[in-house]
This record gives C-alpha cells, structure tokens and sequence, in this order.
C-alpha cells in the first residue's frame, strides 16, 4: 500500500489536505498529515524533524511525501535524512533549491523584504489575505480566513540541510497555473518531472480531484 504523508505549507495547518485525504483514501492509500503548527518559535529544520519523525512511523508501505509550498523545503530536507524509505517526494506549487537555501534567497526580493518587515517582535508573520493563496471565491475565503496561523520567520530565513541523499529519491513538481512563482523551474533544477495543473496556489482547496489524480499518478 502506498502511504501519501502530506505537508501544508506556510500559515497552514493539516486542515490545508481536509478535501484530499478522504479522495486519496477512496483510492485504497493509506494518508498521514503532518502538524506543522506549534505556537513556538520554530525553524525549517524544527519542521523537517517533524516530517521525519512521521515518516518513521511507516512500516511496510510505499512513502509519497507531499509537500506544499514553503513545505517543498521541508519535504526534500526529510527525503534527504531518509532516502531509502521515501519512494517519491511531490511539491505542489512547492520551494525547492539546493543546500543552503532558504525560502527568502529562493523568492524575490520583494518577498523578503515584505515578510521580514511584518514579522512582529517574537518573529511571528501575520498570515495574508485568502487572496494571496489565489482563494478569490467568498465561501471558500470566509472558510480559510480564520484558520490561517502566523508564520515563524525563521522558517523562511533558516537555510536548508541537504546531503544529496535526495538527489536518489524521483521527484514530481506540480505547477498551478497561472504561475506565481518560478515553482517550474525550481522542480526542474531539482531534477523533477513537472507537470502543470490549472487553478490557484491553494489548489488542494480549489481542485481536490484534479490534484489527487496527479498524486496518484506519481
């Protein structure tokens, strides 16, 4: 049985994979989603052992590690730490660079310059508008909205660990369109199949089946 671990990405909870999981798990896999929201001040790498710790708990099945956005940096650091157990890693609209990346190197400048001015006194970024996921749709937004979480900087700001473990694990990079991000080419360099998807960067909430295909397609 393969077993599909998915990763939310920033400002998210496990709650981002609530209209995945059950579509998955129709499909006769086993999904596990992790739990990246701890009110402490946490890094990338605080994250990444959080994967990994999950990711031990799988005996005996096929590992797809699902990673979405900022988690695209979470998912290939965990994939490098266990690269005989993880059979397949996929970002979706996810971070990738090589070791000694973090996200604010990898995004424009504007980026950085944007979350390190908002972070408040204990490093915290306050979550953006729906809007910025792409969610233009009110119902979806009003859903959203309450469960967005502040985002420790340092997970942004942490540089990632990588041994080129990762290098032998395949790898799929799913791009929404239209693109916010050069998420293409940073799956591309990463040596990753990519493949394009239409609808926004929160599309685990937009286009549930779509998505799902294409992870079990991986």
């Amino acid at each position: 049985m393969t077993t599909f671990v998915l990763v939310h990405g920033a400002w998210h909870g496990p709650w981002a994979w609530d209209r995945v999981v059950p579509l998955l798990r129709a499909a006769g896999t086993h999904t596990i989603t992790v739990d990246l929201t701890t009110p402490a001040d946490r890094g990338l790498h605080d994250d990444a052992d959080s994967v990994i710790a999950t990711v031990d708990t799988v005996q005996d099945n096929d590992i797809v590690l699902v990673g979405h956005s900022y988690a695209g940096l979470v998912v290939r650091e965990a994939a490098d730490a266990r690269p005989d157990a993880v059979g397949h890693v996929v970002l979706v609209d996810g971070w990738a660079g090589p070791d000694g990346a973090s996200l604010v190197s990898l995004a424009p400048d504007a980026f950085a310059r944007t979350v390190r001015a908002a972070a408040d006194s204990r490093g915290q970024i306050p979550a953006p508008a729906p809007e910025s996921f792409g969610i233009t749709d009110p119902e979806t937004a009003a859903w959203l909205t309450p469960r967005l979480l502040p985002q420790p900087l340092r997970t942004f700001t942490e540089p990632t660990r990588l041994t080129r473990a990762v290098d032998r694990v395949p790898g799929t990079a799913v791009c929404c369109r239209p693109r916010t991000y050069p998420f293409d080419e940073l799956g591309a360099a990463a040596g990753y199949r990519t493949l394009a998807l239409d609808g926004p960067h929160d599309v685990m909430l937009t286009h549930p089946e779509p998505l799902v295909r294409l992870l079990l397609g991986c």
